[in-house]
């Protein structure tokens, strides 16, 4: 066990959980009754057990044990909480002696809560008639679900909730006998409850597994059902989605890419699936995407549900990817844990990099590295270039610190370190070397090392030696090259946004696979990796070159300007990936100081007549950043605008409005992209056309615009129509039946252009007329406003208190509340009443976002101060200004 890990003690440990539950309460206080059995093996005579409990009621509590041929049951005489650390410590009324099995038996109450954390109720208005059995008041109805993932676990019954206390789980529910209940395992048993009209339903013994991975749920649910085309023990096994009554039919996309998933990932890790059942649910307030539950995967509605007819086909991406993501942990983070929260990474960044090697397997039509270069790499890149970034794998003390891992770093850098290995091992060696991880480790706990070791095993190279600065070591390099003919010399250095790295900031050197390209076919020009903080490559044909191809190394690359502006001249020789990190680069380097923003207008000029969405979306999003960061300044504002404007109206009028059966799901994202941008920045046509057809639809005709175009109109229309635009599109967030207009809505209103409108908006947010899980939308959609950005943080400091209290009960709601309703800014005098302001406040659970915004707002101040003389000669001399 490490020392450094604040973790329960080793005397006793779980074998089997017995749990039951009763007495469930439909109204408040929403009380529920519980009883728990625990099978232990007790490894030191000790005369209290402690384990995990948090806003739980223990009754009482015994442990019985055999020793000898005698049986004997010792009480608990005094039970007491630490409430701070989450745990309860049974005092024994004699001590408890070594054994290898005694009974610990606890009586306790628990509450059905709205904190999206533990045994929680979601409420919804459903589209039917729904059963006589449903909890509801006068507004909603509601179903019950769990979220454990990290320690919450201990929310719901007493336990022993650390990731390597792993035992089995026997599960019953007493509910309605019209309702429907799930857990991990299949059904086992249906009797009648003690109460009338009730049933208890009891559930198969789950394999052995962590305590977070434990799930059920109970509802008005109905189910769309599939098999998987391979065998498991003989037999194809049942895929299930679930839903409140009335929505099934929106989970056959997800239904029919998880049957081929888990036959895939069944394939590719030569691993049988390990359950005889995949249920997946969709849950209506979910404060992540989804999550894992071993045979119970439940999912936001967003993340599962899709309308073929009336979604935005940007969900159709989604809900694939994060079905995979979800079924990869079925093996990777559930048949083998990481050993302790520190190594998160190992669970999500490999879920999150083979999640898109399956969607890539099942939708080879969608480019979806280069959307994984342009989403994930860029997202990744961007925290961790700030000082206050933390190693892949990071010290977590204990599990109460853990949920602020769960970030860009955990998830995002490490697949992009993942694929980075994976490049150079191949593909499949590097599948292999899992395999053998996860057949070494099945149902058992693992560490970063022990997936090295298969790896090098699989490969017959090194892989903890070049791998571990990347997982170890924060930040990330960037690579800058200096010409001669015939060859390039490279300098590695640790890449941050402030740029002026100082000397022990820098002490890392990293291995970095060149993936260099060139001649006039930019083939692979094979060269050793890069390990050395200087060196000089010979033998180069410099009349085109490219390095880091396809963008598998997770690095920038600083170029000379002239190549940079050679390669603009040449785009024909790169891929999509190779285009979105030269942009994505280039617009990083400005930011730090080691390259220019005229520079990074000038490249970007050459992409107007580029046809590719995932190009196009990091050409915006550079631009969209440059922008944020000066649109304080009016003069500069109002120029890249109009620089914006005449980048994109010749792409935009050629792509049109029209939706053709011929198009695929990309052109369909480029329309919906391109439109968006152009009526924000004021294209004529593409505003007059939006409030045509917005006026068409509130006036009734739902048809008028096309699902994929809600966004763009919306936004165009708030942007130019002002209160009459903001009730209607308000109305429409109330009253919409469709499961991702609710989502479409929040991030338009954001554009209201008024200070009024923006405190109105941020009030109704937070009056309960959005759910908890979304409110963030809220003042995220109106930070990313120049007009409204300050009218978040004024309405944050007014109202702390209130905020705090609504949604301080799941931190990680919290932390992203504040940590993307402030991090736009651009401004030292913000900054500073930013750490002036919570200078005295409790900051535990949103501490590391804190730290993210100060370091991000204080490197866009020092961008902003060095470079607006610059761009604003620059755009004057272009015509712009």
């Amino acid at each position: 066990m490490a020392t450094d890990r604040d973790v329960l003690s080793d005397d006793v440990k779980p074998i089997n959980y017995a749990i039951s539950l009763f007495d469930l309460l439909p109204k408040a206080p929403w009380t529920y009754q519980g009883t728990v059995t625990i099978d232990l093996k007790v490894k030191n005579a000790t005369k209290s057990i402690i384990l995990n409990t948090h806003e739980l009621k223990v009754h009482s509590a015994c442990v019985s044990h055999e020793s000898g041929k005698t049986a004997s049951s010792i009480k608990a005489s005094n039970i007491s909480y630490d409430t701070k650390n989450q745990r309860c410590t049974l005092s024994l009324d004699q001590e408890l002696p070594q054994s290898e099995k005694a009974v610990l038996e606890i009586s306790f109450e628990g509450t059905m809560n709205s904190s999206m954390a533990g045994f929680y109720r979601s409420k919804y208005t459903p589209p039917v008639p729904a059963s006589k059995g449903v909890a509801k008041d006068d507004e909603h109805h509601y179903m019950f679900s769990t979220q454990f993932e990290s320690s919450d676990a201990r929310r719901a019954f007493p336990c022993f909730d650390e990731p390597n206390l792993k035992a089995t789980f026997d599960f019953e529910l007493e509910i309605p006998e019209d309702l429907t209940a799930l857990s991990n395992m299949p059904e086992k048993e249906i009797k009648k409850g003690k109460t009338a009209g009730t049933k208890i339903v009891s559930f198969d013994r789950t394999p052995i597994m962590s305590t977070y991975l434990l799930a059920w749920a109970f509802g008005d649910f109905e189910y769309v059902e599939d098999f998987t085309r391979r065998k498991y023990n003989g037999k194809t096994l049942p895929v299930r989605v679930y839903t409140t009554k009335g929505l099934k039919k929106q989970g056959m996309l997800a239904l029919e890419s998880a049957h081929q998933v888990v036959d895939y990932f069944s394939e590719i890790f030569r691993i049988d699936y390990p359950l005889p059942k995949v249920d997946m649910l969709a849950v209506h307030e979910f404060s992540h995407g989804a999550m894992e539950n071993w045979g119970l995967i439940t999912y936001r509605t967003t993340a599962i549900l899709f309308d073929e007819y009336a979604s935005d086909q940007k969900y159709r991406n989604r809900v694939v990817y994060v079905v995979a993501h979800e079924l990869a942990h079925q093996w990777f983070g559930n048949l083998v844990t990481m050993d302790w929260w520190n190594e998160l990474w190992l669970n999500e960044g490999f879920a999150t990099w083979v999640g898109w090697y399956a969607v890539d397997y099942l939708h080879p039509d969608w480019n979806v590295w280069g959307q994984f270069v342009t989403d994930s790499m860029q997202t990744a890149f961007q925290l961790d270039s700030l000082r206050t970034s933390h190693p892949i794998e990071v010290p977590v003390r204990n599990a109460l610190e853990v949920d602020q891992i769960f970030d860009h770093i955990s998830y995002l850098k490490g697949s992009s370190v993942i694929r980075m290995c994976a490049a150079h091992l191949g593909v499949e060696t590097f599948l292999k070397g899992v395999s053998e991880y996860l057949k070494a480790h099945t149902y058992g706990n693992a560490t970063t090392n022990d997936l090295w070791s298969a790896l090098s095993k699989a490969s017959g190279q090194d892989v903890k030696a070049f791998m571990d600065p990347w997982i170890l070591k924060i930040g990330f390099p960037v690579v800058t090259v200096a010409e001669e003919p015939g060859q390039i010399s490279v300098r590695q250095s640790r890449f941050l946004t402030a740029g002026e790295v100082k000397p022990e900031e820098d002490e890392t050197t990293w291995w970095i696979p060149l993936g260099l390209k060139t001649g006039p076919q930019a083939t692979d020009a094979q060269r050793e990796p890069f390990t050395t903080k200087e060196d000089t490559y010979r033998d180069i044909d410099t009349s085109f070159y490219k390095l880091n191809g396809d963008q598998t190394g997770f690095y920038r690359t600083n170029l000379p300007p002239q190549r940079l502006l050679e390669l603009s001249k040449a785009l024909d020789k790169l891929s999509v990936q190779d285009k979105i990190g030269l942009i994505g680069d280039a617009g990083a380097l400005a930011v730090s100081g080691d390259g220019t923003t005229a520079g990074v207008l000038m490249f970007l000029e050459g992409f107007s007549v580029e046809t590719n969405y995932l190009v196009w979306s990091e050409v915006l999003s550079t631009l969209g950043k440059i922008r944020t960061t000066f649109s304080d300044d009016a003069e500069i504002s109002k120029a890249l605008s109009k620089y914006t404007l005449k980048l994109v109206t010749a792409a935009t009028d050629n792509v049109g409005w029209t939706f053709n059966p011929g198009d695929d799901y990309l052109k369909g994202q480029l329309r919906a992209l391109l439109l968006q941008t152009a009526g924000l920045v004021g294209h004529e046509g593409v505003v007059a056309e939006s409030q045509k057809r917005f006026k068409a639809f509130v006036d009734g005709d739902k048809q008028a615009i096309h699902p994929s175009l809600r966004s763009a109109v919306f936004k165009i229309s708030i942007k130019n129509g002002g209160k009459e635009a903001y009730e209607a599109i308000k109305h429409e967030y109330i009253t919409t039946t469709s499961i991702d207009g609710r989502e479409i809505t929040l991030q338009s209103l954001g554009q209201v252009q008024s200070a009024e409108l923006a405190q109105e908006y941020l009030k109704f947010g937070f009056s309960g007329g959005v759910a908890i899980q979304d409110v963030h939308s809220v003042g995220a959609s109106l930070a990313n406003n120049s007009k409204t950005r300050l009218e978040v943080w004024k309405y944050i400091k007014v109202n702390w208190d209130m905020i705090h209290e609504k949604l301080s009960g799941n931190m990680v709601v919290l932390e992203r509340f504040v940590r993307m309703c402030l991090i736009k800014n651009s401004s030292v005098d913000v900054e500073q009443d930013i750490q002036a302001f919570f200078k005295d406040k409790d900051q535990t659970g949103y501490d590391r976002g804190l730290a993210v915004v100060s370091d991000t707002i204080k490197g866009n101040a020092r961008y902003k101060e060095r470079d607006a003389e610059a761009i604003r000669e620059w755009l004057k001399a272009h015509g712009y200004a």
